[in-house]
């Protein structure tokens, strides 16, 4: 394929901000960022193609590491279509690479459910799959959130086991309860026979029992502030060891209805930018068309007038209808600078899953993961995914 330039555009980069510059790629790869000024002393074959984006914003691809569905399509269901619709419709969103989210299930859906994600690794038409986030089944029965109880189990090291055979390597995160007993053997068996990050969420953990989870290499958390702990002066729990602990790095969910902005504000305080990573955790009607009935989960659930998915039946939060370009608007309105928010979006997650050799950063050599947006209103004009157009408005 010829080499593509993308000619007038402000450019982030996820190090650097190029006002006025080109971003070259070639085939699935990015040949070189520069300044317009350093362009235009290049030569250039005959079959080089020029793309004048008229100084709209170029920026690294978004990364979602817990999204549960989109569109309609929901990892629930287990089916290998299901993974793959998800990663057809991100790209409207500027998402190029995400880790399907998994609620725990009973064990034959579970099973299933693993072995479909990790199969559709490989055959994405769209954003590409970095492996599967296990939202469970090693969590606390005291912050279930909508997770169903008769799902939820003790440490199993067998169970993992199974659940590693079903995914191969496929499985990247699984969100754990700090607090649980044989944790710390979960701990070792997943450092020893793969690379699954453990973060702590849906956990009733005092500060001690993540001390202790944080000696046992649990060093990341799964939606901050959401079904944990809450700080207390006299426990300040598994949300003020993970303030205090800076080594500590965190989901976010920034629609300003899972957590205050005021406590987006504190964590912004308390925490080094390269340790928070947006998410959405969008359930499977979010972007959907039409008037419903919409579900996630095997449930009814309703859009409430603040934005989010609550349950029909009782009307407790579900989950979010949130985009990342959403995420990234709101945490601009209210005080972060747009090259943070950016970072907070893509380059964040990819060090995260250590990615970084090939995602998060628009540099050469990385793949061509990008999105074009207008910062004005901050909408996504398209999105390419290993230099390939998957999305254009």
């Amino acid at each position: 394929m010829p080499k593509i330039c993308f000619i007038n555009a402000k450019i982030y980069t996820g190090v650097a901000i190029i006002q006025n510059g080109a971003l070259i790629v070639e085939d699935d790869r990015i040949v070189d960022v520069v300044s317009m000024q350093r362009f235009e002393k290049n030569v250039f074959s005959n079959d080089t193609l020029f793309l004048n984006v008229n100084n709209l914003s170029i920026a690294p691809g978004f990364i979602d590491t817990h999204i549960h569905g989109i569109n309609g399509f929901d990892t629930a269901n287990g089916e290998l279509e299901d993974f793959l619709g998800i990663s057809e419709g991100l790209p409207k969103a500027g998402v190029t690479s995400f880790c399907p989210t998994l609620y725990p299930q009973q064990e034959e859906e579970m099973l299933k459910a693993i072995h479909y994600g990790s199969k559709a690794m490989g055959k994405e038409t769209g954003a590409i799959i970095h492996g599967l986030h296990l939202e469970g089944p090693f969590v606390s029965c005291n912050k279930l959130g909508v997770q169903r109880p008769e799902t939820i189990r003790s440490v199993d090291i067998d169970f993992m086991k199974r659940m590693q055979e079903a995914g191969g390597d496929a499985i990247r995160i699984m969100t754990v309860a700090p607090e649980l007993k044989n944790m710390r053997d979960l701990a070792l068996h997943c450092a020893h026979t793969s690379n699954i990050i453990l973060s702590a969420g849906h956990t009733d953990a005092t500060y001690d029992h993540m001390m202790e989870g944080i000696q046992a290499g649990i060093l990341h958390c799964t939606h901050m502030f959401n079904a944990m702990r809450s700080l207390h002066h006299r426990d300040p729990g598994c949300t003020g060891a993970i303030l205090i602990h800076h080594d500590f790095s965190c989901e976010l969910i920034a629609d300003g209805v899972h957590v205050h902005p005021a406590l987006v504000k504190l964590l912004l305080d308390n925490k080094p930018e390269n340790k928070i990573i947006l998410v959405t955790d969008a359930l499977a009607p979010t972007m959907q068309e039409g008037e419903g009935p919409f579900y996630a989960n095997g449930e009814e659930v309703y859009m409430s007038e603040e934005g989010i998915w609550r349950r029909q039946k009782d009307s407790v939060i579900a989950g979010s209808a949130l985009t990342l370009i959403k995420a990234v608007s709101n945490m601009i309105e209210w005080g972060t600078p747009m090259d943070s928010a950016l970072r907070m979006a893509a380059t964040n997650a990819a060090l995260l899953l250590n990615k970084e050799i090939e995602a998060g950063y628009l540099l050469p050599e990385k793949f061509a993961d990008f999105i074009i947006f207008d910062e004005k209103n901050m909408e996504i004009q398209s999105t390419y995914v290993r230099g390939s157009l998957k999305y254009e408005k």
